[in-house]
This record gives structure tokens, sequence and C-alpha cells, in this order.
């Protein structure tokens, strides 16, 4: 890391000192943070993500004409699985064991807008818990997964699918209360 100039040392401590980075031990070690002592809060997460598609791979999709199967039934479990399972496969995630959780589709027009030649499916992903940590991590791995999912199932018709806009849109519950993108 490049050293900070002397005459700006106390202001980047001051600056660091207010904003400590929560899974980092004293020593800059990756740790996982401790809950033991927060409130119980209801917390809510949403978030979201968009598969870039062609238009024919879309009806495909609508038509349930994709030799995979149902896209859309499979993403949607294959989302809501991943939420259960996402202190397994973030490092530092808490294992919560989420109330609820659920995984939606907006299909889009099958016309691509104006100089476009995909269209963008929406994946949206809810979860809910009465906990002392937030829900964020499980809905976005909820959308993550459901979205790689549609691309599992579509890849022998759309090798160029995109992936892209993953996010929380909005957060309720915990001391840092609510967020709305």
């Amino acid at each position: 890391m490049p050293r900070i100039p002397e005459k700006f040392e106390s202001l980047y401590d001051a600056l660091m000192a207010k904003r400590k980075l929560t899974h980092l031990d004293d020593a800059g070690r990756a740790a996982m943070v401790d809950v033991g002592a927060k409130a119980v809060t209801a917390r809510r997460a949403v978030a979201e993500g968009f598969v870039l598609l062609l238009p024919e791979t879309l009806q495909a999709i609508a038509e349930e004409r994709v030799p995979k199967g149902e896209v859309l039934a499979v993403a949607r479990v294959a989302g809501i699985l991943a939420a259960k399972r996402t202190g397994e496969l973030i490092p530092l995630c808490h294992p919560l064991p989420v109330e609820s959780v659920g995984v939606d589709f907006d299909l889009p027009s099958f016309e691509p807008l104006d100089g476009e030649e995909r269209v963008r499916l929406r994946v949206k992903a809810v979860a809910t818990i009465s906990a002392k940590t937030g829900v964020e991590m499980e809905a976005l791995t909820a959308v993550a997964v459901a979205a790689l999912t549609i691309y599992d199932m579509c890849k022998g018709i759309d090798k160029g699918m995109i992936i892209e806009g993953v996010r929380v849109i909005e957060k309720s519950g915990g001391r840092s209360g609510s967020f709305i993108a």
C-alpha cells in the first residue's frame, strides 16, 4: 500500500478510526463479526439482477421450449436453495435460518430496446428473517444463483447471455435502518 504523505497522516488516522472494517480483526486479518450482543430485529432485503438474452431465447423460456426444461421454475428453486446455503458459500457470512425467500422474474417485451440486440430478464429476490444480522447476502445469493441457473439451462441456445447488475435495492431492520437504492 502506498505511504500516506506525512501532512495527511492525522486526517487519515481520524477517518480510519471512524470507519473500521467490521470483517477485520485488530491485526488486519479476516474475522467473522461477533453479533452476540446485537438485538434480534425483523429484517428484510430485496436484491435484483438481470440476464441479457436474445429475444428468441426469452420466447423459448416463455413458451417452455428450452430443451433442459422449465427454466424459470428451476431457477426459482435454485435461488431459494442457494439463499438457504449462503453461510456455507460466503466465508465470513453468518449461517442464518431464513424465514422466507421469494424469487420472481419480470419478463420484458420480446423486442429489444432501440439499438440493443438483447432483452433484459429481471431476477428479483426478497429474503426475511428475525435475527441479529441482515439477510442482504441471502437475497444477493438467491439472485445470482437464479441468474446462473438461467444461463446454465439456456447456454445451448444462447451462448452470449450476460449476467449483470446484481445489487441490493432495499433493506430494512437492524441498527443501520432502512436503505432504498
